[in-house]
C-alpha cells in the first residue's frame, strides 16, 4: 500500500481532511504530515521525521499547509521538502511552485515573461516613488509581497486610502508608506481594476481547470476575499479566461492552483495564484472534490 502524506497544520481544515478521506477511499495510506514538528538530522546519512514519521518512508507527499512561523522556520520546513524531491519523492505542489506562487512581485514577473495579462505593477523602496507611482495610477492597492486572504491590502485612490467598505479612511497616505516601508522595506502597488464587484478564482488541476467560482463583494465593498465578507456563486469560464488560468499554473510550475482573476473593461487580468488553496468554496458551489483529481494526479507522477 503506497504511503501519501498530507502535510496540514489544522486537522478539521476542510481540504485536509477531505484529502485524508479521499485517499483513504483510493487505498492509499494517507498520513497527516505537520511540518512545524519537523526536525532534520544530517551526518554520513540523512533523516527527516515529523511527529514520530519517518518522512523518506512516504510515497508522496502533498503540501496543503506549511504552517505559520518565523523566516528561519519556514525556510527550514521549504528546505525539508526540497531535500526529499532531490531524494526522489514526488512533492506536490513541489516547493519551488509554492515559492514562485506564495511571492507575488517573482510571481508577477514570472506572469509578464508568459505573456500573461496582469495588472499594472510597480515595486519601489522610497516614500518620493511611490507617491509618484500613485498619481500615475491614480487608484492603486498595496499589497504585502506575502500575503492571504486578503490581509494587510491597501487601497489609495487620487491620495485617499479607501477602506474595504468603500469609505474614505481620513489616514494620511504618506504616513501610511512610511509605515509600510519601515515594516517590509518596499512597497508592492498595483493598479486597481475596475470591475463589476467580483473576482475569480479558478481551481486548476493538471492543466486543466476542475471548475471557478465568482466571489463576490459585500455591498460597497472593494475587497471580494470570501474570509473579507465576500460570497461564492457559480461561474463558467470562457475560453480566453480558461486559457489565461491554465497559463498561469504552469508559469509557476504548480501541479494544482487557485487562479485569482479579475474581469476588467480591458479583459482578464490574472492578480494572483495560490499554490496550496483550500477546496472548500469550490466544493460548496459545484459540489467538485478537488481532492480527488489532485490525487489522481500525484499517482500519475508516482
Amino acid at each position: 500500500m503506497k504511503k501519501l502524506g498530507i502535510a496540514v497544520t489544522d486537522p478539521d481544515d476542510w481540504t485536509a481532511r477531505t484529502f485524508i478521506e479521499t485517499a483513504n477511499s483510493k487505498g492509499l495510506e494517507a498520513l497527516a504530515v505537520d511540518l512545524r514538528e519537523a526536525e532534520a538530522a544530517i551526518d554520513k546519512d540523512r533523516s527527516y521525521m515529523a511527529g514520530g514519521l519517518d518522512l523518506r518512508e512516504l510515497d508522496a507527499l502533498i503540501v496543503r499547509d506549511m504552517g505559520a512561523g518565523t523566516d528561519d522556520a519556514l525556510t527550514f520546513r521549504f528546505d525539508i521538502l526540497r531535500e526529499l524531491e532531490m531524494e526522489g519523492m514526488t512533492v506536490v505542489n513541489p516547493p519551488s511552485a509554492i515559492q514562485n506562487a506564495a511571492n507575488k512581485y517573482h510571481c508577477s514577473h514570472l506572469f509578464s515573461r508568459a505573456g500573461i495579462p496582469i495588472p499594472g505593477t510597480r515595486v519601489v523602496q522610497d516614500i518620493e516613488t511611490a507617491l509618484r507611482t500613485l498619481d500615475h495610477f491614480q487608484d492603486a492597492v498595496l499589497k504585502p509581497v506575502f500575503g492571504y486572504k486578503g490581509i494587510g491590502i491597501s487601497r489609495i485612490k487620487e491620495g485617499r486610502i479607501i477602506r474595504p467598505d468603500g469609505t474614505d479612511s481620513g489616514d494620511n497616505v504618506k504616513g501610511l508608506l512610511t509605515s509600510l516601508l519601515k515594516e517590509r522595506g518596499m512597497i508592492f502597488i498595483q493598479e486597481f481594476i475596475e470591475n463589476p464587484g467580483r473576482d475569480i478564482r479558478a481551481f486548476v488541476i493538471d492543466g486543466e481547470v476542475a471548475g471557478s467560482i465568482y466571489r463576490k463583494a459585500a455591498d460597497g465593498w472593494w475587497l471580494n476575499n470570501l474570509s473579507q465578507g465576500g460570497s461564492p456563486a457559480r461561474c463558467t469560464l470562457g475560453d480566453e479566461q480558461e486559457n489565461i488560468c491554465t497559463r498561469a499554473t504552469e508559469a509557476t510550475g504548480a501541479v494544482f492552483a487557485g487562479v485569482d482573476i479579475i474581469e476588467g473593461p480591458e479583459g482578464p487580468r490574472v492578480l494572483e495564484i495560490n499554490a496550496t488553496p483550500s477546496g472548500a468554496g469550490i466544493f460548496r458551489v459545484w459540489n467538485i472534490n478537488v481532492t480527488e483529481h489532485i490525487i489522481d494526479a500525484v499517482l500519475k507522477l508516482l
